[in-house]
C-alpha cells in the first residue's frame, strides 16, 4: 500500500501528477529514487524543469451554459503554443470541468477531477508533452438569475476575454458592454467598487499637483474634485463614455436598454506579469546546442 504522504513527496519532488506519482511508486515498490527515475524516463517529470519559466502568453476563454458561466486565463510561454490544438483542447476541458463545479479558489480548481486525473495533473501532463510551462492563472465561476443576461466577448483570438452580467437587459446589450470593456480597460464596475485606499492615493497625488501649480487652497480643492471625476471615468465601467456613443455613459446605455450592470470579469492575458525579453536568434541557438 503506497501512502499518501509518499505520493505527496514524489509529487513535490518531480512536479508530476498525483496518479502518475502513485503509479511510479507502485511500479517501483515504493522506492522514491527509483520512482523519480521512472518518471524521468517516461518524460513526465520534465515539467518540473520548466517551473521557473515565465508563462505570459496564452488565452482567455469563456463558456456559458444556461445560468452558469466560467471565464479563465490559461497561460503558455509562447503565442505559438497558445494556438496549438493540444493547448486549446486543454483549455476546453478545463472550461467544461469547472462549469460543473462550485469551486471558488484556484487551489480548489486545480484539484477538481476530470476523467484523466485532476486539472493540475492535466496541466503537468500537457506541460511535459507540449514542452512549455503551462498554467491556469485565474478563473471566475459565475451564476446568474433568469432575469439576468450574460454578455461575453473574446478579443484578438483570446488576448482579452470579458464576461458581463446585466440585470434587465438582453444579451445583445450585455455583449455591447463587454465589447466596450475589452476596448476601454475599466478596472471596476462602479464608483463604490473602487477601494478607499486607491481613491485616497489618487486624491493625494492630485492635491499635490494642484498645490505645485500654485493654486489657492479653495481653487485647488475644486480642481481635485474635477480630476477625481475624470479618474472615475477612466477606471469605472459605468462612468465611461460609451464607446459607440460618447454622449452617454455605459451606465446610461444599460439603463436605456431597460437594465443595469451587475458584474464584470475582464481577463487580459499576461496582465501584470513581467515578461522575459529574449533575442529570438539567441533562443534558437540555445535550443540547437
Amino acid at each position: 500500500m503506497i501512502s499518501a504522504s509518499l505520493i505527496k513527496e514524489l509529487r513535490e519532488k518531480t512536479g508530476a501528477g498525483m496518479l502518475d506519482c502513485k503509479k511510479a511508486l507502485e511500479e517501483n515498490d515504493g522506492d522514491l529514487n527509483k520512482a523519480t527515475d521512472w518518471l524521468r524516463e517516461k518524460g513526465i517529470s520534465k515539467a518540473m524543469k520548466k517551473a521557473d519559466r515565465v508563462a505570459a502568453e496564452g488565452v482567455s476563454a469563456i463558456l456559458t451554459e444556461g445560468n452558469e458561466a466560467v471565464i479563465i486565463e490559461m497561460n503558455s510561454e509562447t503565442d505559438f503554443v497558445a494556438k496549438n490544438d493540444k493547448f486549446l483542447d486543454l483549455v476546453d476541458t478545463i472550461l467544461k470541468t469547472l462549469i460543473k463545479t462550485d469551486v471558488k479558489s484556484l487551489d480548489e480548481a486545480l484539484e477538481v477531477s476530470t476523467d484523466k486525473g485532476t486539472i493540475n495533473d492535466l496541466i503537468v501532463s500537457n506541460t511535459a508533452t507540449i514542452g512549455e510551462k503551462l498554467s491556469l492563472r485565474r478563473f471566475a465561476r459565475v451564476t446568474k438569475s433568469d432575469s439576468d443576461s450574460f454578455g461575453q466577448y473574446i478579443h484578438m483570438g483570446g488576448k482579452i476575454g470579458v464576461l458581463i452580467v446585466t440585470e434587465g437587459t438582453n444579451e445583445e446589450c450585455a455583449r455591447e458592454i463587454a465589447m466596450h470593456a475589452a476596448a476601454m480597460r475599466p478596472k471596476y464596475v462602479r464608483i463604490s467598487d473602487v477601494p478607499k485606499d486607491e481613491e485616497e492615493r489618487e486624491r493625494k497625488v492630485l492635491t499635490e499637483q494642484a498645490m505645485n501649480e500654485g493654486k489657492p487652497e479653495e481653487i485647488a480643492k475644486k480642481m481635485v474634485e474635477g480630476r477625481i471625476k475624470k479618474f472615475y471615468k477612466e477606471i469605472c465601467l459605468e462612468e465611461q463614455p460609451f464607446v459607440k456613443d460618447g454622449d452617454i455613459t455605459v451606465k446610461a446605455f444599460a439603463s436605456n436598454n431597460g437594465g443595469s450592470i451587475k458584474e464584470m470579469y475582464r481577463f487580459e492575458v499576461g496582465e501584470g506579469i513581467e515578461k522575459k525579453e529574449e533575442n529570438f536568434a539567441e533562443e534558437v541557438a540555445k535550443q540547437m546546442k
